[in-house]
């Protein structure tokens, strides 16, 4: 009797055991493996008039873009409001994981833009892409011989692009986006017969999400690269007042001891330091590469030049917009009406403000100023059609397919 229950018993484990590597060997259909049919309906894919899935293998790698791991931070200057515009008050909001330029857009890439455009784009919108020189034009100042060299001079090739608008960014990013998307695509040597013109439709998995400029919480984020102090789970220890830590500007380490580590205006007048003995080495922009990058491998993030970002400008958007994937496209809950503008100035027929729905927010400092906006919280303003020698900008673009 015992021995045919031992009999029964050890048959009944190999039983249990063939059904736990049964189950363990069934995987779950994902994205890129989805399996040959429907978990849905059975139906096979890919057959003759069935649904058909083009091969995917994950979002392709975008040129010059790191990858920026999402999380939740603190937004907001953890300086003094020097200003006392109190339109960067701290508040605990989540990213979700995006690319991010490692570096600014630069002249080069500029020029390689208006060298493609004016091959298929009418005078008038090559004109409208040219970067305005003349922002180097100062009446008190002779900074004119950057006027003419400082796009097109080959030594100033891997300096960031200036005089470019906020409507000119995203001009280009709209381009970068169509000659990147046709390059992968004749990599991957597919063939989908779409008319010239129209967008590479997304479901052959082959083409990249579109560049973008980022929005102003994700440039926050990334400049803030708080991942570099993430010592023990789920807590912050430490935030930053600048990309890097610690509370000054110089590097306190090793053989750069003592070097500022970013582009920015030491005091007034001076923009660089002392002949033979120079701190940050530019008196205007300087190298894309050129000082250490944060913890994420961004460089610039400070000082350089600003960097313009999506989002509109109101000084209550840190109260009013979303805690998960913030921006503010417009004016929503905070319209420009109630602002005493040009548009809808005040009842004696005068305006003490400068706040509509055509001001664009611009972040992280430039050569041309001091430490305190070099703070990633801080935040200013400008027409989004108007240009200067000290903003330029970066492209984003998101995580596609993930859900953190």
């Amino acid at each position: 009797m015992k021995k045919t229950w031992k009999l029964v018993k050890n048959a009944s484990l190999v039983c249990c055991g063939a059904a736990i590597l049964s189950a363990c060997s069934k995987t779950h259909p994902t994205s890129v493996n989805p399996g040959q049919s429907s978990s849905a309906t059975g139906i096979e894919y890919n057959v003759e008039g069935n649904f058909t899935l083009d091969e995917y293998r994950g979002q392709p790698e975008a040129p010059n873009m790191v990858y920026i791991e999402g999380g939740r931070f603190v937004m907001g200057s953890f300086e003094e409001d020097l200003m006392g515009t109190r339109d960067n008050l701290e508040r605990t909001v989540t990213v979700a994981s995006f690319y991010m330029d490692q570096t600014e857009i630069a002249n080069i890439h500029w020029l390689e833009y208006l060298f493609d455009i004016k091959q298929d784009s009418t005078t008038e919108f090559y004109n409208s892409s040219l970067p305005d020189t003349t922002v180097w034009r100062r009446d008190l100042a002779y900074n004119d011989p950057y006027v003419e060299h400082y796009l097109r001079y080959p030594g100033f090739r891997y300096f960031p692009v200036v005089g470019v608008s906020w409507r000119q960014a995203n001009d280009y990013c709209k381009w970068r986006t169509a000659v990147v998307n046709e390059k992968l695509v004749e990599e991957a040597g597919v063939d989908l017969n779409v008319p010239e013109g129209s967008r590479v439709p997304l479901e052959t998995g082959v083409v990249l999400p579109d560049f973008r400029l980022p929005t102003e919480a994700e440039w926050e984020y990334a400049a803030k690269a708080l991942i570099g102090t993430q010592y023990l789970d789920e807590n912050h220890t430490n935030q930053r007042i600048y990309p890097w830590d610690g509370h000054a500007t110089r590097n306190p380490y090793g053989k750069e001891m003592g070097y500022f580590l970013a582009n920015f205006k030491r005091g007034r007048g001076d923009y660089a330091g002392i002949a033979g003995k120079l701190n940050d080495g530019a008196m205007i922009t300087d190298y894309i590469y050129e000082y250490p990058p944060n913890d994420f491998g961004l460089y610039n993030m400070a000082g350089n030049v600003n960097e313009w970002v999506i989002d509109v400008y109101r000084p209550l958007s840190f109260q009013d917009f979303s805690d998960l994937n913030p921006i503010r496209r417009d004016g929503t809950l905070d319209p420009e009406e109630k602002y005493d503008n040009e548009e809808y100035p005040n009842y004696a027929g005068d305006y003490n403000s400068l706040i509509t729905n055509e001001l664009r927010v611009y972040k992280g400092g430039s050569w041309a100023d001091v430490a305190y906006w070099l703070s990633p919280g801080t935040r200013r303003y400008i027409e989004q059609d108007s240009a200067t020698a000290t903003i330029g900008f970066r492209c984003a673009m998101i995580r596609a397919g993930t859900n953190y």
